[in-house]
């Protein structure tokens, strides 16, 4: 039973249906066909404000060409320290930003804290030349530690970023899986609550080999196109992956596929709730849950047949697809009831 990622599903067999009628017929190449067209009007609904949408192969491309677009070459990309473009794209904002630099801001749970981002702000004063300058915020929704900022957290750290000059970026590889734990509109938690430029993921909730670069302020849109040429990031089929997000997001697809990973991680904390040795490192709100579990449970339930990622010695990552079954759950639960329970009877 998996629960290394939510990369390890399938995909969505709407999605897949999609593809196959994009599959009919002839179409114009690099984003000049009809899918690619309706994906422009179908997001700007969806988002209730004329955007830009530009669909890329993953995550990594569209954070990295994201900050590219936001930060000159001297730049300063604030984040948290457990981000995922901090601590597992190789420095891809870097390379793709001719040099931007990542700084690591405070807060709980992978989450930047709006004052640990003023405070850190402070210590660079308009008109410190020799320093690095202050060029974009970047929030990931949901946290790499699987919790979800409030609007009311966007939009402080949105409002203390835009009293700089800043531009605010958020990493929406589980965009989907907040949203539904809010219940608010696509609208109010990206561009109403003050950011400019979104990674909109699709892939890790069942999409394939697609996500997207959704962009709210228009003069970042010709800088951007020219990035993604640049970096390869321009397919000549596009319309088989604008048909992949159109059918993500159609009739609700993409939040009952989000609903469900999220209901997952939910079942499984609550079965586990009060179980001695086991610690929660961060509230569980979306499809993940980060375990201080003892290693020789970890290693029991890897015999079992468990899969997961060990992010240090007493430390696992869970994380839920969009088609974990209650019993797989449920599986789980019994399993680390079982092997994390053992050492308190032994000592009995």
């Amino acid at each position: 039973m998996n629960f290394a990622s939510d990369n390890t599903a399938g995909v969505a067999p709407a999605i897949l249906n999609a593809i196959a009628q994009a599959n009919e017929g002839h179409a114009l190449g690099y984003g000049g066909d009809d899918w690619t067209a309706r994906l422009q009007d179908r997001f700007s609904e969806l988002f209730e404000t004329r955007v830009r949408v530009f669909p890329v192969a993953t995550g990594t491309a569209a954070n990295a060409l994201s900050l590219a677009a936001i930060s000159p070459s001297w730049g300063l990309v604030y984040c948290s320290e457990a981000a995922h473009i901090n601590t597992a794209e190789a420095n891809a904002a870097g390379f793709f930003g001719g040099g931007l630099k990542l700084v690591p801001v405070t807060g709980n749970h992978g989450r930047i804290a709006a004052e640990a981002l003023r405070e850190t702000l402070a210590a660079i004063q308009p008109g410190q030349l020799h320093r690095g300058q202050p060029a974009a915020v970047s929030l990931t929704q949901a946290s790499d530690l699987g919790a979800v900022y409030r609007i009311a957290d966007i939009r402080a750290i949105s409002e203390v970023a835009k009293a700089r000059g800043l531009r605010v970026h958020m990493d929406g590889a589980r965009f989907a899986n907040a949203l539904a734990r809010l219940g608010c509109s696509p609208a109010e938690m990206s561009w109403r609550a003050g950011v400019d430029i979104l990674s909109f993921g699709a892939t890790k909730n069942g999409g394939a080999l697609c996500d997207a670069i959704v962009v709210f302020t228009p003069e970042l849109t010709d800088g951007l196109a020219v990035q993604l040429r640049r970096a390869g990031q321009v397919w000549s089929k596009m319309r088989f992956a604008s048909a992949q997000l159109a059918a993500y997001v159609a009739d609700g697809l993409w939040l009952r596929l989000a609903q469900a990973s999220n209901a997952a991680a939910a079942r499984i904390a609550a079965g586990i709730a009060g179980l001695p040795g086991l610690r929660l490192v961060a509230p569980v709100e979306a499809n993940e849950l980060f375990l201080e579990v003892p290693s020789p449970a970890m290693d029991a339930l890897e015999q079992d047949g468990f899969q997961f990622y060990r992010r240090s010695p007493t430390l696992a990552r869970f994380v839920c697809r969009f088609d974990v079954t209650e019993s797989e759950a449920d599986a789980l639960v019994a399993a680390l009831k079982r092997h994390c329970a053992a050492p308190a009877r032994a000592a009995e």
